[in-house]
């Protein structure tokens, strides 16, 4: 019998891509003060029965960041498993023996998890359910976003109960505070390290309770990654050679070996085809994804024989701005639009970024497929001068796509029916933040097969520190429907 598990904040449990009958799950501590278990167990026990267990010894144990010494991890892989089923995931170590008395092996950590089905459920009453966000800082936080996913997640309703979540970049505030100025490398990578520690503490409950993918953006790097020349008086140093050289690598590795992010990956929900892609880690001046990266887009787009679902950590939906979107890449933004558009399959893009939540559906390209596009940002807002970086819902998109846009398809108007963004808040509630700001939330997006073969989608937006009567998040946007 183990000991029991007290809320251990010291260890990382973190359930990574699942499949039909695959799962990653990322194990290890962000705590400089750790030390290496000499053995270790991950365990999976289902609820049909099957269970597995794997080691993990002193010498299996990985750095996450290269240059620093302290802190580790190591990614387990279970394959065997069987498609729809719920799996409890447990990370055990063995405490060294003391002479030779016997001691237990100590649970540090533990979750849950179901695979992905074989096909889309076909009762709306037990869809399934992606849970998705974006742009987390930690300061005013205090666990109230992962403690609300975690409530819907394990107490809500079949109906709305997620399965998997996707968190669609800006996990990290990397170029927040003023001792990001540092010239001193070892600073700036321990700095780096230590903002991961904190953010994955507070963000522990979404990576414990479901499949997990994560993209990055830019504040994974710095603010417009890779670009630096935007004034910025957090970011002075980093036109500095040795610091920005210090800092980049550093935060890839976060990206990397923490996060687990990759450029471009699919899977399948039956006839529901997924695909996410890291548009920022590639990005340079000529476009926001390298050409390899882009082909596996474009194919995907392309071989399209149903309805898609895009995840990315920006919209497409955008207008011209003083900051970079992907709109300011003209020739790649209009090849993607150009592939997504070219089968006449509708396209349901979830993304983040924006510092507002929004739904807004268009036409995508000749063929009359629809686009139908998700914003939730953010799960929580910047605080004090950074503050003035938060935004409320642009309520106005005005045409898709932007007339500036060479296509052979006219562009069309953007449908943003009132009540299709999130609530807002105002700067004077709160002598934290400086601006008007969207309401912290995260949204969720429910899949199933009807009768007639048409797949329904149900969007919901969720407040992160508020509760209803049974203690689960409050909601934000009534329900919204739409058929694929």
């Amino acid at each position: 019998m183990a000991l029991e598990q007290t809320r251990n904040r010291d260890w990382s449990l973190v359930i990574l891509r699942v499949s039909q009958t695959t799962a990653q799950i990322w194990v290890g501590t962000l705590d400089p003060d750790m030390q290496k278990p000499e053995l270790a167990h991950v365990e999976l026990t289902g609820t049909n029965g099957q269970h597995l267990s794997k080691d993990i010894t002193r010498r299996d144990w990985q750095r996450p960041f290269r240059y620093i010494q302290k802190r580790f991890y190591r990614v387990i892989e279970f394959d065997g498993l069987e498609p729809g089923v719920q799996y409890k995931v447990q990370f055990y170590r063995q405490p060294p023996a003391i002479y030779r008395e016997h001691i237990e092996k100590q649970l540090l950590k533990s979750g849950e998890f179901k695979t992905l089905p074989d096909a889309l459920p076909t009762d709306s009453n037990h869809p399934f359910t992606v849970a998705f966000g974006s742009c987390f800082y930690d300061e005013r936080d205090g666990g109230q976003a992962a403690g609300s996913y975690r409530a819907l997640y394990t107490r809500g309703p079949s109906n709305i109960r997620p399965d998997i979540s996707f968190h669609t970049g800006d996990q990290v505030y990397l170029d927040v505070g003023f001792d990001s100025l540092s010239l001193i490398t070892s600073e700036i990578r321990n700095r780096i390290a230590g903002d991961y520690h904190r953010h994955w503490t507070l963000l522990s409950d979404f990576f414990t309770h479901g499949g997990t993918w994560m993209l990055a953006d830019d504040h994974e790097y710095w603010n417009d990654y890779p670009f630096y020349d935007t004034f910025n008086p957090y970011l002075l140093a980093i036109r500095l050679g040795s610091v920005r050289n210090a800092w980049q690598k550093a935060a890839i590795d976060g990206v990397q070996n923490v996060q687990q992010s990759r450029r471009i990956e699919t899977f399948n929900v039956g006839e529901l085809s997924f695909c996410l892609a890291d548009v920022r880690t590639e990005r340079n001046k000529d476009g926001f994804l390298s050409e390899a990266s882009f082909k596996k887009l474009d194919q995907w787009a392309r071989n399209l024989t149903g309805p898609g679902v895009l995840v990315m950590s920006q919209p497409l939906i955008v207008k011209p701005s003083s900051t970079r979107n992907l709109l300011s890449y003209p020739k790649q933004y209009a090849a993607l639009l150009g592939a997504l558009g070219s089968t006449g399959q509708n396209i349901v893009l979830l993304c983040g970024d924006a510092h507002f939540g929004r739904i807004a559906t268009t036409t995508l390209g000749p063929k009359k497929g629809k686009l139908i596009e998700l914003i939730a940002s953010p799960l929580s807002n910047l605080t004090s001068l950074t503050s003035l970086a938060n935004e409320v819902p642009d309520t106005e998109p005005g045409q898709f796509p932007h007339p500036s846009i060479p296509l052979n398809w006219q562009p069309t108007n953007v449908t943003h029916k009132k009540g299709w963004a999130v609530s807002t808040k105002p700067w004077w509630e709160h002598s934290a933040y400086w601006k008007n700001r969207t309401t912290e939330h995260f949204m969720t997006a429910s899949f199933n097969k009807e009768a007639n073969g048409e797949i329904k989608l149900v969007v919901n937006a969720w407040r992160v520190r508020e509760r209803d009567g049974e203690n689960l998040p409050v909601r934000d946007l009534g329900a919204v429907e739409f058929w694929l």
